[in-house]
Formats: C-alpha cells, sequence, structure tokens
C-alpha cells in the first residue's frame, strides 16, 4: 500500500458512503446488507471471506432490493474504493448482463425469473464504518467482486479482486468493438509473444488453456490447487434439480472441451514456486510491457491504496514471473498467470470459443487483510 495519509483519506471516503447507504435502508435490509465485524476468525469472519465470480447468491443486499436514491448512495460507496477506469469496467462489465441475456435468447434459468440480470448485485458491509477498529465491505455478482478492509483508518486490504466479461468482445455501430478487458488480454499476449524463442519455450507451459481461473474462488489457495468445474463455484445447489442439472451438464461440457489429461493438470497446478520467466530475465521494453500490464490490476483500485509504485524497484519487478497457457495467435483460448511475492494475478479467455474472459488479483499473504487482522487482534483483544 502507499502512504498512510492517501490510505486513510481513501478510508475516510469509503466510511462516509458506507454510513450514508446504510442510513438510506430499513430494518429488513440493513439486515442483509451487514455483517460480522472482520475479525479473522475463522468462524465469525467465514462469511466475508466467501466470494464468487459466477451468477450466484453473493450475500448482502441487491440492487432489486432498492429504490434508486439507495441504489445511487450504493454505487457512491462502491466508486469510492475503485479508479475512475475500473469503476468504469465495473458499470459495463454489469450491463453486459442485458446483452447476455439478448445472445441467449432472453431464457429464464438459475431457478429464478431472469438469469441474467443487471441488478442481481449484491453490496453489503462489515462491521461499523468510520472510527477505529476494523470494518469491511464486499461488492460482487456475476464477474464482480471487489472485497475492502479498513483497521484503525487505514485500507489494509482491497484484494481479491476479481473482474470478468462475457461477451469478452462485442459489436458496436461504426464497425467499433466493445471489449472491456482487451488491453488486459493484449498486453500479456504481446508481451509473450515479444519473448526470444528460448524464453517464449518457458514462460508458454502449455499449448491449451485450462478451462478457468486456477485459484478459483478459494478463500486461501494452496500449493497443488487447480480449478473448480463451474459448478463447484456456487454458493448453494439449486432448489430446483432441472435448474441443477442444467448447471452440471453446461460445467461437465466445459470440462470436456478443455480435454486436460492428469499430467496437464499438474504442469498448471499452483505452486509455491512461480512459473514461467522471471521479470529478471526481460529487457527494457519488456519490462516496461510487464509494468503496463500489472497496472491492468493494481490500477483497479485508487492510487492512494495501490501497491503499484512497489514495481518501480527493479528488484522487485524482477521477481515477478510470467506464464502462459494456450495459443498466442490472435482470439484463440488463453491463460496466463503472474506470481511473484504478495503477487497472484490470473487471466482465461476460454469459454464461448474465447469470448468470456476472468480476470483476478490476489495477494495470497494477505488476502482479506488476514495478515492485519491477526497483528490487530494480537495488539488489542489477545492480551
Amino acid at each position: 500500500m502507499s502512504d498512510a495519509a492517501g490510505t486513510r483519506a481513501t478510508a475516510g471516503a469509503m466510511a462516509e458512503a458506507a454510513r450514508e447507504w446504510l442510513g438510506t435502508l430499513d430494518a429488513g435490509q440493513r439486515e442483509r446488507a451487514t455483517g460480522h465485524v472482520p475479525s479473522g476468525d475463522g468462524d465469525t469472519d467465514a462469511e466475508r471471506r466467501r466470494w464468487f465470480y459466477t451468477p450466484t447468491d453473493h450475500g448482502g443486499l441487491t440492487f432489486h432490493e432498492q429504490l434508486p436514491p439507495q441504489q445511487r448512495a450504493a454505487m457512491k460507496l462502491i466508486g469510492s474504493g475503485l479508479s475512475r477506469p475500473a469503476y468504469v469496467t465495473v458499470v459495463t462489465v454489469m450491463g453486459l448482463e442485458n446483452l447476455l441475456d439478448h445472445t441467449e435468447g432472453f431464457v429464464t434459468m438459475f431457478d429464478r425469473s431472469r438469469g441474467r440480470d443487471p441488478l442481481m448485485y449484491y453490496l453489503r458491509v462489515f462491521g461499523e464504518p468510520g472510527g477505529s477498529g476494523a470494518w469491511g465491505w464486499r461488492f460482487g455478482g456475476h464477474h464482480v467482486s471487489v472485497n475492502m478492509l479498513v483497521v484503525d483508518g487505514e485500507v489494509v486490504a482491497t484484494t481479491p479482486c476479481f473482474l470478468g466479461a462475457d461477451p469478452a468482445s462485442s459489436e458496436l455501430l461504426g464497425d467499433a468493438t466493445l471489449r472491456p478487458l482487451g488491453r488486459v488480454e493484449d498486453l500479456a499476449r504481446d508481451l509473450v509473444r515479444s519473448l526470444p524463442a528460448p524464453l517464449r519455450g518457458r514462460a508458454v507451459l502449455l499449448d491449451r488453456a485450462p478451462p478457468d481461473v486456477v485459484a478459483a474462488n478459494r478463500a486461501d489457495p494452496q500449493e497443488g490447487d487447480n480449478w473448480i468445474p463451474l459448478a463447484g463455484v456456487w454458493r448453494d445447489r439449486f432448489g430446483s434439480d432441472t435448474e441443477q442439472a442444467k448447471l452440471d451438464a453446461v460445467s461437465e461440457a466445459i470440462e470436456e472441451r478443455a480435454g486436460f489429461t492428469d499430467a496437464e493438470k499438474d504442469v498448471v497446478r499452483l505452486s509455491r514456486t512461480p512459473l514461467g520467466v522471471p521479470a529478471a530475465e526481460l529487457d527494457a521494453g519488456q519490462r516496461e510491457m510487464l509494468r503496463v500490464l500489472l497496472g491492468t490490476y493494481l490500477g483497479r483500485v485508487p492510487a492512494e491504496v495501490s501497491p503499484i509504485g512497489r514495481y518501480d524497484d527493479d528488484a522487485e519487478l524482477d521477481r515477478v514471473h510470467v506464464a502462459w497457457a494456450g495459443s498466442l495467435a490472435d482470439g484463440a483460448p488463453n491463460y496466463y498467470r503472474l506470481q511473484g511475492p504478495r503477487l497472484l494475478v490470473e487471466w482465461d479467455n476460454t469459454q464461448r470459443e474465447a469470448n468470456h474472459a476472468h480476470s483476478v488479483w490476489r495477494d495470497p499473504s494477505a488476502d482479506f487483510g488476514l495478515d492485519v487482522l491477526g497483528a490487530h487482534r494480537a495488539a488489542h483483544h489477545l492480551r
């Protein structure tokens, strides 16, 4: 994170927006919109660390359950934790639900009256905004998950942070194209393409891409983890056996199309030792490309709380590894991973004929602020 003054200013803006939003809610809404004080405890804090990127119940108060002034206040809170480009991307991703509905023929699905729904996004505040102690908030829905933690008036955690897009690319008038995450994909492909053959051979792990991000929505990814089939990235099973069977069938079809052998799965498993090529072996131009690519993830939060400045230090950048799986051809299914100390970035664009993208930024040692909460608990509660 950057300087304390910047994190305090951002935390103050978040607290003001959170109090404003909560103040618009009635008792029933507030019950759904709030959760336990963040503690790091495995039981009382478990819900805060549940996160999703599928169109499942993310937990909290949906936009459906709010009046327009309440929705506006909710968006103010969401905007307080995002950079302007990230806010634009988030609201675009939410709007894509209408396009996805059109693509799929306006059918009902997921055991509800509208399966693709730009109002099925959930906001929840944990703890009491502002003051001393810990509080946080979570915003999520299909292809969006934003997780924030404030401790003693400073923003201390902004991960996991997930953005996806379905469709990843769609047509606009005037022969233009809408690609909300286009640069996130293209910068990585261009970087790997630019590598000399020996380095490219080490960076490209496989000629096929896994069907999803490998760490999935785990709260605490571990060595050896691999992707979770789609049906497993949901809060609960559907009440309707018919709808559950449909989801299971889609999930199984994705796995069959991926066609990974056990040996290939082993290649892309999570590892404490980063895979691919370290930035220390890149030339000056490639290193700059990597810094820009990192900015498409670490720049999703306000500059005052982003760790992007860490990579101005060449020694820090040196330890970031770049790994790719899949073809390097435009439009082909692809996956990449950036990994280093306090950094795990994943991207995939494989489903719907490589027109359905996922991207996630994580800090494996401090997602959800568990490192800070542990120290805070020791200092303030365990004497």
